[in-house]
């Protein structure tokens, strides 16, 4: 059977800024398709996707939808043309509801007046199309969680008129209950004809949902095929030129002595009673469910909120240190923290690769209470390499740079800082594979060196690759604690479960 004409076309898309983004990209996007779109952070592309969506003027080459020229100037313009985009950083507008952000731009009037009931009648309708009858569309959307938020994004998106929609990264902040709806949405989209382009790094997504695959490498398309038949070893090895190793059946790494001591540490429900040792040399992982208080475990440790109650220890040979009682405090204690979130809690964004590093250890890079610019250059060149961080040079704006390399900046300030202790809060979240794999390696090089790695991750098959034990949090609680080689991620889901009916009885007591 013959194929219809593609409903998108790309012919020869290029795009420079500093250097080359993008090198004469040729794609064809077919109704009911669902094109996975993957490679390296800094491989192209969300410049492509915003290339599609009029948020990024091409260099070069054209497009065409529907077999018409097709150029157009803001994302307002690609979308009354049915080309939607749902990005990785929420669009959505704090102080609005969440109807009020599902409708904006068209939003129901009558001489200029809003329609309230028609309002919540049309974002009931769009809400129930991704399954999110549970929302009240009258609630600020400031009050949802990070998941639900990403869930409003996407149906916003969802419109009848949507012929192409570019999903990126769209399960990266979700639960696996959340993702399963939007699969199946994505689903009920592809037999309705729409063409969908997936961007992602979770490859065993893209396999499970994706009919083709386009991958990118340094601007240029290196591979077009269909899924079928694909393993993930394929895609990394095309993603990134090289195989990567397994190391989940690995030994444990020598436990040193205890460096970051935990005792019954507590926070109203979001963590209660929590007990641990941490070891030099030794990577402890974080296993739960969402909101089972790991992220609210590391700030308490980090001096970021204030325990009600227990205490967290820093050891020297053997003898506490001080307590602290701010991040500020932790950080001239040499305690790091890789938050979950880069943009608003770690980084600078409009600040310069140089800053964001040296920040951490302002006295290492300074004399007589001046900034040394040579020293600092290159202190920042050297991190630049040795995490390999693709950027145009050490004064770039970290804006500038993709989710993965500004992920590589942040750990390249810790280790400017020489820190003993880690606490690592999803740092892989939204990381491709290639870049996973360098934050890996100097993950590795750190544990070797006698650091001490507390490592939060939604990701099992990272934390059972990479940690030496696994302890899982439940209801607030540090349920299980498991040995290397004495889990299975069937026993770390039955952990991860196993306080959530307890919190709930309590709450519904109380």
């Amino acid at each position: 059977m013959a194929q219809h004409p593609p409903v998108l076309s790309l012919q020869g898309i290029g795009k420079e800024y500093a250097a080359t983004v993008l090198d004469g990209v040729s794609l064809d996007l077919h109704a009911g398709q669902v094109l996975a779109l993957t490679g390296e952070n800094g491989a192209g592309k969300s410049t492509l996707s915003k290339i599609v969506c009029g948020l990024v003027a091409p260099t070069r080459g054209s497009m065409q939808l529907g077999g018409q020229p097709f150029a157009p100037r803001s994302r307002r313009e690609a979308e009354a043309q049915g080309v939607r985009m749902v990005m990785q950083e929420l669009g959505l507008v704090s102080t609005l509801t969440v109807a009020e952000n599902l409708l904006l731009g068209r939003l129901p009037h009558r001489a200029g007046w809003l329609q309230r009931g028609r309002l919540r009648a049309l974002a009931e309708r769009q809400l129930a199309r991704i399954g999110l009858t549970d929302v009240d569309p009258d609630m600020p959307v400031s009050r949802l969680g990070i998941g639900h938020q990403q869930m409003v994004e996407i149906a916003r998106n969802l419109q009848d008129d949507t012929r192409v929609l570019i999903l990126d990264e769209p399960t990266a902040m979700l639960t696996a209950r959340e993702s399963e709806r939007l699969f199946a949405q994505i689903a009920q989209l592809s037999a309705a004809g729409v063409a969908l382009v997936y961007v992602s790094h979770r490859l065993e997504e893209l396999r499970r949902i994706c009919d083709r695959v386009a991958v990118l490498r340094d601007g240029r398309l290196v591979d077009d095929r269909p899924m079928a038949g694909v393993s993930e070893a394929d895609l990394v090895q095309r993603m990134i030129g090289r195989a990567l190793d397994d190391d989940e059946d690995r030994p444990r790494r020598p436990a040193g002595p205890v460096k970051l001591r935990l005792r019954n540490l507590s926070r109203g429900t979001a963590v209660r009673d929590v007990s641990l040792d941490l070891h030099a040399g030794e990577v402890f992982g974080i296993a739960g469910l969402v909101g089972s208080g790991r992220t609210e475990l590391l700030r308490l440790i980090y001096g970021a909120d204030q325990a009600e109650q227990g205490s967290v220890e820093l050891l020297e040979n053997g003898q506490p240190q001080p307590p602290w009682s701010s991040p500020i405090e932790a950080v001239r204690r040499r305690i790091g923290l890789v938050s979950e979130d880069r943009k608003s809690e770690g980084l600078l964004l409009p600040q310069p690769i140089r800053v964001n590093t040296t920040l951490s250890d302002l006295q290492a890079v300074a004399s007589g209470g001046w900034l040394q610019p040579a020293k600092e250059t290159d202190i920042v060149r050297g991190l630049v390499r040795k995490l390999r961080v693709r950027c145009r040079d050490e004064e770039q704006p970290v804006a500038a740079l993709s989710g993965g390399n500004q992920q590589k900046v942040v750990f390249a300030r810790w280790l400017h800082r020489d820190c003993e202790v880690l606490l690592l809060d999803e740092p892989t979240r939204g990381v491709d594979v290639g870049a996973r794999a360098d934050l890996y390696a100097e993950l590795e090089r750190m544990a070797a060196d006698g650091r001490a790695l507390l490592m939060v991750s939604s990701d099992l098959r990272e934390l059972m690759a990479m940690c030496d034990r696994i302890g899982v949090m439940s209801g607030g609680r540090l349920v299980q604690v498991f040995e290397r080689g004495a889990w299975t991620e069937q026993s770390l889901l039955a952990a991860a479960f196993s306080g959530v009916s307890e919190q709930r009885s309590e709450e519904t007591s109380a």
